[in-house]
């Protein structure tokens, strides 16, 4: 393992664990969604950045901070010198799936993947993905809103394409059902907006006919801006089905903007339109997998105790 001698160090010291310390809000994010592993797995991660460095010798920069929330980004150069991203993620935050989808993709729309047999085998390095350098401070949403969503669209067309055959990727009535237990356990205040959005789940589950790979977590903050290309979509969370589905994250975008609004709700009503007219989606169901999903984030981000995150998501999803 080796250190650039130039680069801004992330941590005062040169001891592994404050080299590769997980920041803060990777340690936040990951007790939250996965909290039965979260703690092991966050112990071991300065020893697993070390053997990965070492083994894949690699020199460190620095890790990115505050990075990502659901793994470790480690910001490196390969042995040639050539800028890269080193991302390890817990079993659970489905890294082999993250993997399979942007070798698939394979650079067109998402970012590329430098290592596409590194852990296929599931041995050593299954959840490190060593990743082109994007310009992580800079995303889709340093760009006014209506650029955003133009550059948005035209990213998330790329990204639909025939999943891979023989996958190991869920379905969006397989996901959403595992999600339907927690939303039917929630406050029965919510009770009416719950139910409107189990029931636009079900019919549009039952009468779905695509089947293609899907981002998973589409929205302006996952593009970033890069050098092979102007915008490449990073973390994705996949799966395959409707493109619907998969637009309606990115319609509640910049969603306190929309609620600080006088004509929050009629901006919201636009932009479904908009967005489904230019990617040639029904505007039905994209407003049902959006109300669906705005629900199911707000039910989710109350039983985590983020109360703002979750008055904005319901009040938005009150609207649609």
């Amino acid at each position: 393992m080796s250190f650039d001698p130039d680069s801004e160090p992330a941590f005062e010291g040169d001891t592994t664990r404050m080299l590769f310390e997980p920041p803060q809000r990777l340690v936040r994010a990951l007790g939250e969604a996965y909290p039965d592993v979260a703690a092991d797995w966050l112990g071991q991660v300065p020893e697993l950045a070390e053997e990965a460095v070492s083994r894949r010798k690699l020199t460190v920069e620095r890790v990115q901070n505050p990075g990502g929330r659901s793994s470790l980004v480690v910001l490196v150069r390969q042995q040639d010198g050539t800028p890269a991203a080193l991302k390890i993620a817990p079993e659970a935050a489905g890294p082999a799936l993250e993997r399979a989808a942007l070798a698939h993709w394979n650079g067109w729309g998402a970012v590329e993947l430098l290592d596409t047999d590194a852990g296929a085998d599931g041995t050593a390095g299954a959840g490190e993905l060593l990743l082109e350098r994007l310009h992580s401070e800079v995303s889709l949403r340093s760009l006014p809103e209506a650029k955003a969503l133009l550059e948005a669209a035209g990213i998330v067309r790329r990204l639909w394409i025939e999943p891979p055959p023989d996958h190991d990727f869920e379905t969006v009535a397989e996901r959403t059902a595992r999600q339907t237990a927690a939303m039917r356990s929630a406050d029965p205040a919510l009770a009416p907006l719950i139910e409107a959005a189990l029931a636009a789940r079900d019919e549009l589950t039952a009468s779905a006919d695509e089947l293609l790979l899907l981002h998973g977590n589409f929205r302006q903050g996952k593009v970033l801006a890069g050098d092979r290309a102007p915008w490449l979509a990073v973390g994705p969370d996949p799966l395959v089905g409707e493109r619907a589905y998969d637009l309606a994250r990115l319609v509640r975008d910049r969603v306190e903007d929309l609620v600080a609004s006088a004509g929050g709700p009629s901006a919201t009503r636009r932009r479904v339109n908009r967005l489904a007219d230019s990617l040639d989606v029904d505007r039905g169901r994209l407003h049902g997998w959006t109300l669906f999903r705005a629900v199911e984030s707000g039910v989710r981000a109350t039983a985590a105790g983020r109360h703002q995150d979750a008055e904005l998501l319901l009040e938005f999803a009150g609207w649609l």
